[in-house]
């Protein structure tokens, strides 16, 4: 396939780069009037129309920019039934701890997750694959953690695999089960925790059924012992991590994160220097990920990615797409809501949503970039007058075609 005409290619980063920091988030490499050739579901050739020499093309893309599709790296789009109950809730006045506390929140997900089967489930995740799809989503991270048990965990794991399988994305799987405690646990939190240690995760890990372990270490959720007791014991068996911090208080989660060698952590609404400091020596292995989404949501603040960048680190953004926090997987929403909220730059926002967050979920090598040989997972926009359009024009699907392939 050939794309001519590109108004602008975007995310043609140097070969082999990986992630970018600071500054050079906004410095978003572009090539005008380009030509972009595919073959076999790879990029094969792209370069300005001024050296163009084929006589036809696929695609004339007058108008329209080409852009390295969008790398969701944290989201939790395998769930049995919607939770706007409790979004009333909170538009009265309860917290998300409150909510939680009371037996709802993700103990609501688990319990009505339990009660569905594996092909509800599916069919249920690939509608809403296809959906994000749509808005230019090409790898997407996918948790478990609504199951809360054994049994339960393996059956979302089950159906993230099937997911593999069917969907034309990348997609990675994560074992969640540290998301809270299940209910046969109540009141017995280390108990819940060695469970996971000498059942959960040897047998996730015999079953080749995750990517990643990820653990919600922050107030009253799990801790910092449990936390390391967990992801150590992913590590003996070669399960790398990932957590979920910082959203709830600023703990000691990213600090651990970058002391274990996680591939990222991931919420970050409570930042301090010490967490800063701890990003700065882990900034080649632990990519920070912002959930503008869920801060929308929830009503909670934002991470502050100015200051990241101000800082000279780097940042992915992701969606948190699930049923309580973030019921949506848009992530051009996202980018708006990181621009206009967190004040960064549209510019930054692609970087953060592309290269950024294909380091996050481990796929920098086949996504995130416009590079020779890696996968031609694309979208091309509308018809736009600028690139800033993307995120301005909000509310609206601005994305006309994409172009995926599972490398």
């Amino acid at each position: 396939m050939i794309i001519s005409n590109i108004k602008g290619l975007v995310g043609v980063w140097n070969r082999g780069t990986e992630r970018v920091f600071g500054s050079a988030m906004a410095q978003i490499p572009i090539i005008e009037n380009a030509y972009l050739r595919i073959e076999n579901g790879v990029v094969e050739e792209f370069g300005s129309m001024l050296d163009f020499k084929y006589e036809r093309a696929d695609y004339d893309a007058t108008g329209r920019y080409v852009l390295p599709s969008f790398c969701d790296s944290h989201t939790h789009l395998v769930y049995a039934t919607s939770r706007e109950g409790e979004w009333i809730d909170r538009i009265q006045g309860l917290s998300y701890e409150q909510i939680a506390q009371r037996g709802g929140g993700i103990l609501n997900s688990s319990d009505k997750l339990r009660n569905a089967t594996e092909n509800e489930l599916f069919e249920s995740a690939q509608h809403r694959i296809e959906q994000i799809m749509l808005t230019g989503t090409g790898a997407v991270e996918i948790k478990s953690g609504y199951g809360l048990s054994l049994e339960s965990e393996l059956k979302m794991l089950r159906v993230i695999a099937r997911l593999k399988e069917s969907c034309p994305i990348v997609i990675k799987a994560t074992l969640l089960a540290a998301h809270a405690v299940g209910r046969e646990f109540k009141g017995r939190q280390d108990d819940y925790v060695d469970h996971i240690i000498t059942d959960i995760i040897p047998s996730v890990a015999a079953q080749g059924l995750a990517d990643y372990v990820d653990v919600f270490c922050d107030k009253g959720f799990f801790t910092l012992e449990q936390t390391q007791r967990i992801l150590e014991a992913s590590a003996r068996v070669g399960i790398r991590p990932k957590i979920h911090a910082n959203e709830l208080d600023a703990s000691g989660g990213v600090e651990l994160a970058c002391q274990m060698s996680a591939l990222s952590a991931d919420h970050l609404e409570r930042m301090n220097e010490s967490a800063f400091a701890a990003f700065e020596v882990a900034k080649m292995i632990t990519m920070p990920t912002a959930l503008p989404a869920a801060s929308f949501f929830l009503g909670i603040p934002y991470a502050p990615l100015r200051e990241f960048v101000d800082k000279g680190l780097g940042f992915a953004l992701a969606s948190d797409f699930n049923p309580g926090s973030a019921p949506s997987g848009n992530m051009q929403l996202v980018g708006t809501l990181a621009c206009t909220q967190a004040k960064i730059l549209p510019t930054e926002a692609i970087t953060a949503s592309t290269i950024n967050s294909a380091a996050a979920m481990g796929v920098s090598s086949t996504n995130g970039s416009i590079e020779v040989g890696k996968a031609a997972n694309i979208m091309i926009t509308k018809k736009m007058p600028s690139l800033e359009y993307l995120y301005y024009n909000f509310g609206q699907n601005n994305i006309e075609q994409c172009i995926m392939h599972n490398a």
